[in-house]
């Protein structure tokens, strides 16, 4: 399936939702996958904007819709993307919990995207348990980050909005340490290229 975006402004508008996956804590900005994204398009001749992100390393669903809200957005942008959630399993919050919270994130995105839900797409959340950090508790939090997948996806097939599955990329984070950055835990840049592979190719970018 692919996610068409028919964008009407001179150049594409991407706003990328998230945490520290999303912001890409110990690496360089250049390797932020919003901005690895953003970088493909353009080699496909798509004019883009820099892409604006509102994340933040430890954030929670109720953190991050607290700041989409101050940040006061328009409502037109071409590409609207949603990470969230390692925080609120990590922290001992509950997939139930998590569900409301996610699903008003979500209308909050489309809503961001002009309304279109063709301009949303919602990633899933990476596992942790596949890192030198998590190794030892590997199992428990896989379980964790999987139920909470199950939970986002659900919401994303209500909404009918592209879900991309990226978990799996993850998981391969202790048999391939150079897909982990150098702090153990979040992944690194060749790690986000890989989610980006996968990404572009959900979406199909159509000019004027």
């Amino acid at each position: 399936m692919n996610m068409p975006v028919n964008h009407q402004t001179p150049k594409m508008k991407f706003l990328a939702l998230g945490d520290s996956y999303t912001i890409g804590e110990s690496v360089d900005e250049t390797q932020r996958w919003p901005v690895l994204l953003t970088n493909h398009l353009k080699t496909k001749g798509i004019a883009c904007e820099t892409p604006t992100i509102i994340a933040k390393t430890g954030w929670r669903t109720d953190e991050l819709k607290e700041a989409v809200l101050e940040a006061n957005l328009s409502s037109d942008y071409d590409l609207v993307s949603l990470l969230i959630g390692v925080n609120n399993q990590y922290q001992g919050k509950s997939a139930a919990s998590y569900e409301p919270e996610f699903e008003e994130l979500l209308q909050l995105a489309i809503q961001l995207g002009g309304g279109q839900k063709a301009h949303v797409i919602v990633i899933s959340i990476p596992d942790y348990g596949y890192t030198p950090f998590g190794r030892h508790n590997q199992t428990p939090i896989s379980k964790g980050i999987d139920a909470f997948n199950d939970v986002n996806k659900r919401i994303a097939e209500k909404y009918s909005i592209v879900y991309i599955d990226i978990t799996d990329i993850s998981q391969e984070g202790l048999s391939d340490p150079k897909l982990i950055a150098t702090d153990g835990l979040h992944p690194s840049g060749k790690m986000y290229q890989r989610w980006v592979d996968r990404i572009k190719n959900f979406i199909d970018i159509k000019g004027h």
